[in-house]
């Protein structure tokens, strides 16, 4: 057990604490269930791209598979770490971009090899592993801080715009906004109230628990019908065939840079509330597991993952960190990707309750950003790499259609990424500002702290 009043050590359970199995069960469903992409993102393929039913269920169960199949080895004897991996919103907008273009087959296609690239670069070996040497560059707080705020931010847009439910849809409006806000209220009662037991530390599973309850009593909600799959059933491989193109695997190599970027802040991040320092060898080995599993979820029509932001949040507001809550919220995913029924089950709870529980997590997001900021030393070079990649990124949201529309689709789905755009910013205005241009300037005084090194603030959201 970890202290919970070290500042720098907010988790209640640790890493290798182990937790009695109903309460491992209980909270990896959470984890579970805050993994929005895995709800919502073959949706919105399969809507983008005029698919069938049956075909977005394929997605869904590769999914759940390749989510599964990295969380267990993330958790267990590669990283051991209580991360969570998830479809990210990169490879959704890469996927839709892509088949339009060329065919879902060469989607995923190309999304296999942009991944064995991103494997090859991250060899957890001695003297391999080049993606996880950059981890000294990229994982400084200017970055990752900025990051997390343009995360939280773009977050925001499918956040509070969900609480009303899809037009035509029983309930749309008002009456589902106030099972929404129901929801939020019953996450921020259980977190609030909960004291040190169940009820705060599995807060988010009750909020939606509860708006689920709430929605079916009002007659906004129904169990869907079940029939239409069997109950068990394998994920196929390469369900919509396979194919490579140049332009495709590009497309692809941006969305695994910002993934596995993401993913290097969450083990820094998540690793400091635990006390330990995770070492270039070590995220060799989770972003290694992290792509090469990608590879392998594309392969039965898996959307690429990431280190889940929303499940970092539910760490932190739960303060359980023990991995093997995260390896139970893997096994969950393995099993629901060979049982379609359940599957459908649990993908049909109401979007709006999802959309609201998961309000809460996107801010958390944010704040830890902020957060992190707090260690940043504000002088002018700095303020040059974080405003105009924060006011940039976030501003390709309003991007005029014109514009966006005369783009090739490829690019459209680069630029009107803020993540992606913010990483690729970032990460070059760090370079060339605080390890290029700081460098040939005259030297600060010998009293003054380093804008670069500075690590004086401690780490992770002040919330409790």
């Amino acid at each position: 057990m970890l202290d919970p009043r070290t500042p720098s050590t907010p988790l209640t359970v640790g890493f290798d604490a182990r937790l009695p199995t109903g309460r491992t069960a209980l909270f990896g469903a959470q984890h579970l269930l805050a993994l929005t992409g895995i709800w919502l993102f073959p949706g919105i393929i399969g809507q983008a791209l005029s698919l069938t039913p049956g075909q977005v269920g394929l997605i869904t169960q590769g999914c759940f598979l390749m989510t599964g199949v990295i969380t267990i080895l993330q958790s267990s004897r590669l990283l051991r770490l209580p991360i969570v991996q998830g479809p990210t919103a990169a490879f959704m907008v890469a996927i839709i971009a892509s088949a339009q273009n060329f065919g879902l087959g060469t989607a995923f296609g190309s999304m296999m090899v942009a991944g064995l690239v991103f494997a090859l670069l991250s060899l957890p070996l001695r003297r391999c592993g080049l993606f996880g040497r950059v981890a000294a560059v990229a994982a400084h707080p200017i970055v990752f801080g900025t990051l997390f705020v343009i995360i939280g931010a773009q977050l925001a847009t499918i956040g509070l715009s969900g609480w009303f439910g899809q037009p035509g849809a029983p309930g749309h409006g008002w009456p589902l906004l106030l099972v929404s806000g129901c929801t939020v209220l019953a996450v921020m009662a259980c977190t609030i109230l909960g004291g040190r037991g169940v009820l705060r530390r599995a807060s988010i599973f009750w909020g939606i628990l509860a708006g689920t309850v709430l929605a079916a009593s009002l007659g906004l909600w129904e169990i869907p019908d079940l029939s239409a799959v069997p109950m068990l059933g394998a994920p196929e491989l390469l369900p919509f065939g396979f194919g490579v193109d140049a332009a495709a695997v590009g497309l692809m190599l941006l969305a695994f840079l910002q993934a596995g970027t993401e993913s290097m802040g969450m083990y820094q991040l998540i690793g400091r509330w635990g006390g330990e320092q995770v070492d270039v060898e070590r995220t060799n080995r989770g972003l290694f597991t992290e792509f090469l599993g990608s590879v392998v979820g594309a392969a039965c029509g898996g959307i690429g993952t990431t280190s889940y932001p929303e499940n970092a949040g539910i760490v932190r507001v739960s303060g359980i960190g023990s991995r093997f809550v995260t390896m139970g919220a893997g096994i969950m995913a393995v099993v629901l990707a060979f049982i379609p029924k359940v599957g459908l089950l649990v993908a049909g709870l109401p979007g709006p309750v999802l959309a609201a529980a998961s309000t809460v997590l996107f801010g958390i997001i944010a704040l830890s950003g902020i957060q992190l900021l707090g260690e940043v030393v504000w002088d002018e070079l700095n303020l040059m790499v974080a405003a105009p990649a924060f006011i940039i990124a976030l501003g390709t949201l309003f991007l005029p259609d014109e514009i966006v529309a005369a783009l090739p689709p490829a690019l459209a789905g680069i630029v009107t990424n803020p993540m992606m755009v913010g990483v690729a910013l970032l990460l070059v205005l760090h370079l060339v500002v605080n390890h290029g241009i700081r460098r040939l300037l005259p030297p600060a005084p010998a009293d003054a702290a380093d804008p670069v090194q500075d690590r004086r603030a401690p780490v992770g959201p002040t919330l409790s």
